[in-house]
C-alpha cells in the first residue's frame, strides 16, 4: 500500500525513484515524534507523578539542546550526512524502551519515586541523539535530491507526514478510550519504536551525499555573534521571535497538564483536542500558502500574534470564570493550530527577505537556535512557577493564569514592534519548506539551524 502511495506522488520519475524511501521515513518517523516529544509524554509523566516543573523539562529538551545540532555539524566532515544521520536516529530507538519499560511496569509494582527521572533522563538522551542525527538530515536531502524536482519532494514528504500525525492522533485517542492509562501508553510507545525501527531502515537505503568541507566553528561563532548583534532588520525581527516562542510555546504542554492534572479530563479527550490542533494546522498550511506571495509575509505574522492573544484571553475567561466547555475547546485549539502555523507561514516567507543569499545559512541557524532555545528556556521556567504547594502532581493555578496575561499582553506588544518594521522585496534564493514543517511550528523550528549548505 504505501508503495503505491508513493508511486502515486512520485509517478515515474527517474530522478526521484532513488528517494522514495525518503517518503517511507517521513512518514513512520511522525509515528516516532508524535508520541515521543509530544502529548503522550506529558500524559504519561502526569500518570507517573510528575510536577509541571517535571514535565516541562521533559518536552523541553527539543529546544534546549538545539546548539547541539550546531556543535554536531563539526562531524559531518568526517562521517558524512548519511552515517551521523543514522547514528542519531539509530541510537535513539533504544532510549524509548525506557518509556515503555515504565508504562509496562507501572500497573503491577506500582509508581516509584525514580520512575520520573528515569524518564526524563530518556527523554534527554533521546532529543540529544535526535539533534545530532537532525544536523546531517536536512542538508543531506538538499545534497542528494535534484534541485528541480526538490520542492515537489518535500511537498509529498508534508503530506505523508501530515497523514502519519492524524492517524497517530486518532489512533492513541482510540486507544485510551478503549483501554486503561498504562496500557494504552505502552501500546503508543510500541508504535513508537516501530516507527523508528521502520524509519531508520528506510533512511539506510538512501544514497549518501558528498561529505561538506571542513567546518571553522570558531569562525562561526564570531559570525553567529556580528549577525545577531549588529543593528538591522534581522537583528529586530529575531528579537520579536525570541518573544514570540517565549511567550507561546509554554501554552500546549501546560494546556495539557491542566487538562489532566486539574480538570481530570480523559487522555482519550485530551487527544482529540490535539487532532483538532493538528487539523488546525493543516488548515492554515494549505490555506495560506497561495494566498501569502500575493499579501506578504508579516500580515500572516501579526494575525498569529493576533490570534494567541484571543487563545490567552479565552483561556483567562476558563480560569476565572469557568467559561468555555468542551465546544470553546475544541474552537480554542483549533486556534492554537491555526496560530503556530499562521506563524511559520509567515515566518518562512519573511525571514529569506532580511537576509543576502551569503547570510543565509548563518542568519538561518542563529535564528532557528535563539528562538528555539528561547521557547524551552521559558517552557523550563514557567514549569517551575506552575508547581503547586503540594509535592508531586498539581498546579499553581494563579501562575497559570499569569502566564496566559504575560502572552495577551506580550503579543499585543509585539504586534506593534513587528507593525514598525519594512517588508523588502525577496532576494532571489530558494524557499526555505523541509517537509512536515508546517504541521508542527514551534518543534520545526530547530530544523533552520543549519550550518551546512551543500548548494555551494
Amino acid at each position: 500500500m504505501f508503495s503505491r502511495l508513493s508511486r502515486l506522488l512520485l509517478p515515474d520519475d527517474p530522478a526521484l525513484v532513488p528517494f522514495r524511501p525518503g517518503l517511507r521515513f517521513a512518514f513512520f518517523n511522525a509515528l516516532t515524534w508524535q508520541i515521543a516529544t509530544g502529548t503522550p509524554l506529558v500524559l504519561l509523566a502526569e500518570q507517573l507523578g510528575a510536577s509541571p516543573a517535571q514535565a516541562g523539562l521533559a518536552y523541553s529538551f527539543v529546544f534546549l539542546l538545539t546548539p547541539v545540532q550546531i556543535l554536531s555539524t563539526a562531524l559531518l566532515p568526517r562521517f558524512g550526512f548519511k552515517r551521523l544521520t543514522l547514528g542519531g536516529w539509530g541510537l535513539r530507538s533504544f532510549l524509548l524502551l525506557v518509556p515503555l519499560g515504565l508504562a509496562g511496569a507501572a500497573p503491577f509494582i506500582g509508581v516509584r519515586p525514580w520512575m520520573v527521572p528515569a524518564l526524563i533522563a530518556s527523554c534527554f538522551g533521546f532529543c540529544l541523539l535526535r539533534a545530532m542525527g537532525m544536523a546531517a538530515s536536512l542538508p543531506w536531502f538538499f545534497a542528494i535530491l535534484p534541485k528541480e524536482a526538490r520542492g515537489r519532494y518535500f511537498a509529498s514528504d508534508q503530506l505523508l507526514s501530515g497523514l502519519s500525525c492524524m492517524a497517530t492522533l486518532i489512533t492513541c485517542a482510540l486507544l485510551f478510550a478503549l483501554l486503561p492509562p498504562y496500557p494504552a501508553l505502552f501500546i503508543q510507545y510500541l508504535i513508537a519504536m516501530l516507527g523508528s525501527a521502520v524509519s531508520y531502515q528506510a533512511l539506510r537505503r538512501l544514497p549518501d551525499g558528498p561529505p561538506p568541507p571542513a567546518i571553522g566553528l570558531r569562525g562561526i561563532a564570531r559570525g553567529l555573534t556580528r549577525l545577531a548583534v549588529k543593528a538591522s532588520p534581522f537583528r529586530s525581527y529575531l528579537a520579536i521571535t525570541i518573544g514570540c516562542y517565549a511567550l507561546t510555546t509554554p501554552i500546549a504542554p501546560f494546556a495539557v497538564y491542566h487538562l489532566k492534572a486539574v480538570t481530570g479530563l480523559s487522555p482519550g479527550r485530551i487527544m482529540l483536542y490535539e487532532l483538532i490542533r493538528y487539523s488546525g494546522s493543516a488548515l492554515c498550511a494549505w490555506t495560506l500558502r497561495r494566498r501569502i506571495d500575493s499579501a506578504g509575509a508579516r500580515p500572516y505574522l501579526m494575525l498569529s500574534l493576533g490570534l494567541y492573544a484571543v487563545l490567552s484571553l479565552y483561556w483567562l475567561l476558563v480560569l476565572r470564570v469557568g467559561l468555555g466547555g468542551a465546544g470553546g475547546m475544541l474552537a480554542a485549539y483549533l486556534v492554537m493550530g491555526f496560530a503556530g502555523t499562521c506563524w511559520m507561514t509567515g515566518n518562512l516567507g519573511y525571514l529569506p527577505k532580511l537576509l543576502t543569499e551569503e547570510q543565509r545559512t548563518l542568519g538561518l541557524t542563529v535564528h532557528g537556535a535563539l528562538a528555539a532555545l528561547a521557547g524551552g528556556l521559558a517552557t523550563t521556567a514557567w514549569g517551575v512557577a506552575l508547581r503547586s504547594a503540594d509535592p508531586g502532581a498539581g498546579m499553581n493555578l494563579v501562575a497559570f493564569q499569569i502566564l496566559f496575561l504575560a502572552a495577551l499582553i506580550g503579543c499585543g506588544v509585539l504586534v506593534l514592534r513587528l507593525s514598525r518594521l519594512p517588508e523588502p522585496d525577496a532576494p532571489g534564493i530558494d524557499p526555505i519548506l523541509p517537509g512536515s514543517l508546517l504541521l508542527r511550528p514551534h518543534r520545526a523550528v530547530s530544523y533552520l539551524v543549519n550550518l551546512v549548505d551543500p548548494r555551494k
